[in-house]
């Protein structure tokens, strides 16, 4: 084993995952349910698939349409 290893010319691996950020998030409990239910259905971790639902809504630039009823 050497002491040292020069990684300069080293090349990055092109066949690893896009990195992906830990964060906490509260959900509620029911939509917490509907993914771990949709990932008994598909083998998909439920994590994932919020991932994937999420990534889908950011590609196609996905807004919400939110209507605030103010009361009178």
């Amino acid at each position: 084993m050497k002491a040292e290893y020069d990684f300069t010319n080293a090349v990055r691996n092109p066949y690893v995952k896009k990195e992906k950020k830990a964060v906490t998030i509260r959900l509620e409990n029911d939509l917490v349910d509907y993914f771990k239910a949709m990932s008994a259905e598909t083998g998909i971790p439920y994590q994932n698939l919020i991932n994937l639902y999420l990534r889908d809504c950011a590609d196609h630039r996905r807004k919400l349409s939110l209507h605030w009823n103010r009361p009178d």
